[in-house]
């Protein structure tokens, strides 16, 4: 009994470093890559948190992480347009997002339903010219919205609208691409046992298609929110007036000059702008995986 009570422990000696050697080559390597990952995401987040707090409004002072904490220029925020050009910026993400999600539906419904001639070089030409990226049309479109706007002024340049009906144009081969490929996973049978029943193409798009694709519609609105949130170059190029600007473009001003930079407020006004996004992310999560995966399998 003694001789084999040595010889398995012995045997749990020699498995233990083996073990360890195999749970560091299988697991173990990924806690240090996996906390490497989160420093470089959350760093920039809590620098700029850490920004918003320093009162002395300079990125230099900001190096020491939360060297000083006030709420100053939270406070200073009041005193310019800032929220005005929230409200912009939410008018115009909200309206392109909606509109979005309505063309995109429905082109999506029409390629996956109906069978028409040019169909497929249709859904081609969509590939294509999503392909390209939109710092080529700055100048076309720029043009375009002044000559429009001397006929009718609502759609030319320094209005809202026409920064919408923009983004509505340039996302709309994504979206219905995008669209397109989950609405094939809806099984045509449905719509077949609709007509029997007497239903018009319109019913059958409104109360029977429409809420079995909700994830792809909250993908589409998300993204379509969030490129119109945060995009600079079409709305500086169309926004002329300050009362108009969004965000992106009106925050821009604050640290566009080396000499009078607002870091800190930039930083304040930074975070702010985050909650609108973060809480239609949150709201919409748990559309978003299925959303995306189920529509990119299937065409």
């Amino acid at each position: 009994m003694t001789v084999t009570a040595r010889g398995t422990g012995r045997d749990a000696a020699r498995t233990t470093p083996a073990k360890k050697r195999r749970w560091l080559a299988e697991v173990g390597w990924k806690y240090p890559v996996a906390a490497l990952i989160a420093f470089y995401a959350l760093f920039p987040l809590v620098y700029v948190l850490s920004a918003s707090l320093n009162p002395r409004g300079s990125l230099a002072s900001s190096n020491a992480l939360f060297s000083a904490v006030d709420i100053s220029n939270y406070a200073a925020l009041a005193g310019t347009s800032y929220w005005t050009w929230v409200g912009n910026t939410l008018f115009i993400g909200g309206v392109a997002s909606v509109g979005a999600v309505l063309m995109g539906a429905a082109g999506a419904y029409a390629f996956s339903r109906f069978r028409f001639s040019g169909r497929r070089a249709s859904l081609t030409g969509l590939l294509i010219v999503q392909m390209f990226p939109q710092a080529l049309a700055f100048v076309a479109i720029f043009l375009m919205l002044l000559t429009i706007g001397e006929v009718v002024p609502a759609l030319g340049i320094n209005s809202k609208l026409a920064l919408i009906c923009v983004y509505l144009g340039g996302a709309l081969g994504a979206n219905t691409f995008l669209m397109y490929g989950f609405f094939n996973t809806i099984p045509i049978e449905i719509d077949e046992s609709a007509k029997i029943d007497g239903a018009t193409h319109a019913q059958i798009f409104w109360r029977l298609i429409m809420p079995l694709v909700t994830p792809i519609l909250a993908v589409v609105a998300l993204l379509a929110f969030i490129a119109a949130f945060g995009d600079y170059i079409l709305a500086r190029i169309i926004l002329v007036s300050e009362d108009n600007w969004t965000l992106a473009v009106g925050m821009y001003q604050w640290v566009s000059n080396q000499l009078t930079s607002r870091w800190g407020l930039f930083a304040a006004g930074s975070v702010l702008a985050s909650i609108p996004v973060l809480a239609l992310f949150l709201s919409l999560q748990r559309y978003i995986v299925g959303g995306l995966t189920q529509g990119s399998v299937k065409g």
